[in-house]
C-alpha cells in the first residue's frame, strides 16, 4: 500500500510504504532504482517509520511521482528472490515461528484428553522444529476494519464451534508453534574472550612474554595469574547478569482458553493457531494477535505492548479507518496483554513472529547494541593509562641504563614498574558492580510507578478529603450507620457496585480484579468497612454494567426487611445529570442547580489535577416494591454522595532518586504510551526536568518527522507521550546519534 504523506514543499514528496518497516533490502531497492528515474534526484526510505522522502524536479507532476514510486515497489516484490507466501483471502497473515522451550506448568486434564484423543494435534507437536526468523514482518493486514462475519470467513472458522482439531493440526504444521523465538544470548566463549580484549590485559601479557625471555618465569606466572584471576571474576559476574536478564522471559504466562469443536478447553499457547477462537476472562492472558467477535465490558491492560497505564475498553464494533495506532484499536486484543475485567470472544488473525509482540523482537533484534559511555570510557581510561605508563617505564629504563644499570635489571624494574602503574582490575571492578546493580534492581523492581491505581482524594458532602495511601478517614474513626454520613455512603457505594473478589488466605486476603475496582474495593477495606459482612447485608439482585451509550455502573441489592438499594458509581457528570437530592450532614438534601454546578467544578479540579474521578450516588426504594428496569431507577432520582479520585502512585524514593541523577549531570526523560496529561503529572511528580521548565511531547506525529528532526527535539524534551514500540526505538535511536 502506498499512501502520500505530504508534498507541501515543491520537489520533495514523502511516501508511506507499506512492508518497508524494518526491510533493508527493500530500502536500498527504492534508494537504487528511484534516482536513476528521468526527474528524481534522490530517494531516502527509512526502516523505522516505514517512510520514503523522494526529492525531484520541480516540473514533475505528482502523479507521474506516484507511478514511479509504486512501479519500484512492485518490481522489489517481483524480482525478490525469497518472497514469503502469499496472504489469500481465506488465510491469515502470519508466519511460521521458531519454538521456544518449554515453559513448564501444571495441564489440565481438558488438555490431556484433547491431546490424548487426537493423535494428530499428538504428531504435529512432536515433529515441532523451530522456523527460520522472517527477514522481514509480514504485511500488515488491517484486521480492526471489516464486519466480524468478514473476519470468520477469511480466518476459516465459525461461532460458536471453532476449528476442529484436525483444522487445528494442519494450521499448526503449517504455521508453527505460537511462540517468539528466544533471545540469543552470548556464548560462554566470547564472553571469556572478552575479558582479555583490552590494553592493559595486552600490555600485561607483553610484561609476561619478556619476563620469560629474560628468565623470570615466576613474575610472568604472577602476572598471568592476576590477570587470569580478573578474567574469571568477570567472566563469572557477566554470566550471572546474562542469566538473570534471560530469565525475566519466564513471566509469560503458558495457558490459554480456545474453542475447538464447540467445546472449550485450555492449551498451551504455543498450540494456538491463525482461526483459533480464544475466550477472555479477567486475569486471562491473550495468547495472540486476535479480532474481537464478542466483548461484554471487557478491558484489557496493554502496557506491556503500548506502555498505557489504564486498562482499555474494548468493543466488538467495525472501525472505519484503516490506519491507525495500536492503542486506538478497541476491537483488536494483542498477545502479551492482560484481560483485568469483562469477557469476550475473539479470533485469532496473527500468531508467533506475525503479531505486534514479534514486531516488536524484530525491532530489537535488529537494532545494534552501542557501546555504553561507562564502556567507552573505561577502555579510554585504561589505554591513557597503558600510553602514560609504557612512557614513564621507557624514560626509567633509559636513565638507569645511561646512568650504568644492567640492561635486565633496567628491564626487570621498568616491567615491575609497568605491572604497578596498570589497573588490571578495574574492568572486573566495573563489571562486577554493574552485576550486583542489576541483581538488586531486579529484587527491589525497577519502576517508577506502583502499577496499581489508588484513591487519593474523595470529596463528599462539601468537604475535601486527602487519603494518604487509601486512608482517608481519621486513625480510630468507625463507620456507624450505612448511608447517614457522607464518606461511609460513599464507601459502600464503591464497596455495593464493584465486581472485585475478596479472597481470604493464610490468615489475610488479596482483591482480585481490575485496578479502578481493586482500589475501591481497599479503600472501603482500609477505612474500616467489612466489604463481606456488607454484601451478605445487602445481597446483590441484579447488576447494569457500561455499555457504550452509558459511562456509569448501576448493583441493584435487596435491604434486610424489605426494600431494594440502588448502588451507582461511573462518570461523575453522567451520575450527576440522575441526581436530583445529594447527602450533607446526614440528611438527604434537595440538590439545587447551583450545587450541581458546584459539583461539576470540583470534578473538572480533580480531573485537571490527572486524577481518574469516578461519582457515586444510590437509591432506596422502600416497601416490597422491585426496581426491575433502569430506566425506572434513573428516573425517579438518585442521591448524590460524593466524588473519588483515583491515580497510579509514584514508587517511594523516586523522586528523591531523580534529584541524585540530577546533581550527577544525568538527564532524565520519560519514554511512555500514556496520555499525556497522565505523563505531565508524573513527570511533575518526579521533578523531571529538575528546576527548569518541563516540556512534554505528544508522538502522535512521528510518522511525518525526520531523524534529523527527531534528534533536535530530543535535546529540548524531557517527556514523550503516547509512544508506539516502533516510536520508541526511534527516539532512543536518536539519543544514541
Amino acid at each position: 500500500m502506498l499512501k502520500l504523506v505530504h508534498d507541501s514543499v515543491r520537489g520533495r514528496t514523502r511516501f508511506k510504504i507499506r512492508g518497508l518497516n524494518r526491510d533493508k533490502g527493500f530500502k536500498e531497492h527504492l534508494e537504487g532504482v528511484l534516482p536513476r528515474q528521468s526527474g528524481v534526484s534522490k530517494a531516502t526510505a527509512c526502516t523505522a517509520t516505514g517512510n520514503l522522502l523522494v526529492c525531484y524536479n520541480s516540473e514533475m507532476t505528482s502523479v507521474h511521482l506516484t507511478a514511479l514510486v509504486k512501479q519500484a515497489a512492485a518490481d522489489f516484490h517481483r524480482k525478490r528472490v525469497s518472497p514469503p507466501p502469499a496472504v489469500k483471502d481465506s488465510e491469515p497473515a502470519s508466519l511460521p515461528a521458531p519454538a521456544i522451550k518449554k515453559i513448564h506448568s501444571p495441564k489440565t486434564n481438558q488438555t490431556k484428553s484433547a491431546t490424548k484423543k487426537n493423535p494428530a494435534i499428538k504428531r504435529a507437536k512432536k515433529d515441532l522444529q523451530p522456523a527460520p526468523v522472517p527477514a522481514a514482518r509480514p504485511p500488515e493486514v488491517p484486521w480492526h476494519t471489516g464486519a466480524t462475519a468478514v473476519i470468520l470467513e477469511k480466518m476459516q472458522t465459525s461461532l460458536p464451534d471453532g476449528l476442529s482439531m484436525e483444522e487445528a493440526a494442519k494450521r499448526l504444521a503449517k504455521h508453527g508453534p505460537n511462540a517468539l523465538p528466544p533471545a540469543v544470548p552470548r556464548s560462554a566463549w566470547s564472553i571469556l574472550v572478552e575479558q582479555f580484549r583490552s590494553g592493559p590485559v595486552a600490555m600485561l601479557a607483553g610484561a609476561a612474554a619478556v619476563s620469560v625471555l629474560t628468565g623470570g618465569v615466576a613474575d610472568a606466572v604472577a602476572i598471568m595469574a592476576v590477570v587470569g584471576i580478573n578474567a574469571v571474576i568477570g567472566y563469572v559476574t557477566e554470566s550471572q547478569s546474562e542469566r538473570t536478564i534471560h530469565s525475566l522471559k519466564n513471566l509469560v504466562t503458558p495457558q490459554v482458553l480456545v474453542v475447538r469443536d464447540g467445546k472449550i478447553i485450555q492449551l498451551d499457547v504455543k498450540m494456538v493457531v491463525p482461526g483459533d477462537l480464544i475466550v477472555l476472562r479477567p486475569g486471562h492472558y491473550v495468547g495472540a494477535d486476535a479480532r474481537l467477535i464478542e466483548a461484554m465490558r471487557l478491558s484489557i491492560d496493554e502496557s506491556a505492548l503500548t506502555g498505557e497505564s489504564m486498562p482499555v475498553g474494548k468493543s466488538a464494533d467495525c472501525i472505519d479507518t484503516e490506519v491507525m495506532p495500536i492503542c486506538n484499536r478497541t476491537n483488536m486484543c494483542y498477545m502479551g496483554t492482560l484481560v483485568t475485567g469483562g469477557q469476550g470472544t475473539a479470533v485469532v488473525v496473527s500468531t508467533g513472529y506475525a503479531t505486534e509482540m514479534g514486531n516488536i523482537q524484530r525491532l530489537v533484534s535488529e537494532a545494534e547494541t552501542p557501546e555504553t559511555p561507562m564502556s567507552r570510557q573505561l577502555d579510554k581510561l585504561g589505554n591513557q593509562l597503558v600510553y602514560l605508563s609504557g612512557a614513564m617505564c621507557a624514560v626509567v629504563f633509559l636513565l638507569g641504563f645511561f646512568r650504568g644499570a644492567g640492561f635486565l635489571q633496567m628491564l626487570n624494574t621498568s616491567l615491575a614498574l609497568a605491572v604497578a602503574a596498570i589497573p588490571e582490575g578495574l574492568p572486573a571492578v566495573a563489571t562486577t558492580t554493574l552485576a550486583l546493580g542489576i541483581n538488586e534492581m531486579r529484587k527491589k523492581g525497577v519502576l517508577i510507578t506502583a502499577n496499581r491505581m489508588t484513591v487519593v482524594e474523595l470529596y463528599a458532602g462539601e468537604s475535601r478529603i486527602v487519603c494518604d495511601r487509601g486512608n482517608c478517614l481519621a486513625p480510630g474513626t468507625e463507620i456507624r450507620e450505612y448511608f447517614q454520613r457522607e464518606v461511609a455512603a460513599l464507601l459502600a457505594v464503591v464497596a455495593l457496585c464493584n465486581e472485585s473478589e475478596i479472597i481470604v488466605k493464610d490468615g489475610g486476603f488479596m482483591v482480585n480484579g481490575t485496578p479502578t475496582e481493586n482500589a475501591l474495593a481497599y479503600l472501603a477495606i482500609n477505612n474500616g468497612l467489612n466489604i463481606q459482612v456488607m454484601k451478605e447485608s445487602f445481597p446483590l439482585d441484579k447488576m447494569y454494567h457500561r455499555s457504550d451509550n452509558r459511562n456509569f455502573m448501576v448493583s441493584v441489592h435487596q435491604m434486610a426487611g424489605g426494600g431494594q438499594l440502588a448502588a451507582v458509581k461511573g462518570s461523575p457528570s453522567e451520575v450527576l445529570s440522575y441526581c436530583s437530592h445529594y447527602l450533607l450532614d446526614g440528611k438527604v438534601t434537595e440538590l439545587t442547580e447551583e450545587k450541581r454546578l458546584h459539583m461539576q467544578k470540583e470534578n473538572e479540579r480533580m480531573a485537571g489535577e490527572a486524577l481518574r474521578v469516578l461519582g457515586g450516588a444510590y437509591r432506596i426504594q422502600a416497601g416490597s416494591a422491585a426496581m426491575d428496569e433502569l430506566d425506572e431507577i434513573l428516573q425517579a432520582g438518585l442521591v448524590w454522595v460524593g466524588l473519588v479520585g483515583m491515580t497510579d502512585p509514584i514508587r517511594n524514593g523516586v523522586p528523591e532518586l531523580m534529584h541524585r541523577f540530577h546533581l550527577a549531570g544525568i538527564k532524565t526523560v520519560m519514554i511512555t504510551g500514556d496520555q499525556s496529561a497522565t505523563a505531565f503529572r508524573v513527570g511533575s511528580s518526579l521533578a523531571l526536568s529538575g528546576s527548569g521548565e518541563l516540556t512534554i511531547l505528544d508522538s502522535s506525529s512521528f510518522s511525518s518527522l525526520e531523524p534529523e528532526m527527531l534528534a533536535s527535539l530530543s535535546e529540548q524534551t524531557n517527556i514523550f507521550s503516547r509512544v508506539s514500540p516502533a516510536h520508541k526505538l526511534q527516539i532512543v535511536e536518536a539519543y544514541q546519534r
